[in-house]
């Protein structure tokens, strides 16, 4: 049983990351659902394809603020310690 209680532990300290995530998948996946409700209400399909192509990338431009910090280069980190110390 306590690895029940642990198992609930982790879920609960990352529960951050987990919305982050829903979000990014909701994000992604609003073009297809603005796509799909547009076609519902029988709008031409040139002006479906626009509307929903500029909707993803707006989806796309906010899911690279999302994930900005998880895809900083090791690199990076190095050369800014390195820099601090010698100044």
């Amino acid at each position: 049983m306590s690895w029940l209680k642990k198992e609930f532990g982790y879920i609960k300290d990352s529960i951050g990351q987990i919305l982050k995530a829903f979000l990014i998948v909701i994000l992604l996946s609003s073009g297809l659902a603005l796509a799909i409700f547009l076609r519902f209400i029988g709008t031409n399909g040139t002006i479906i394809t626009f509307l929903s192509i500029v909707f993803e990338c707006g989806a796309l431009i906010l899911c690279h603020f999302l994930l900005r910090g998880y895809i900083k280069p090791k690199d990076e980190k190095k050369t800014n310690k390195i820099t601090k110390k010698k100044l």
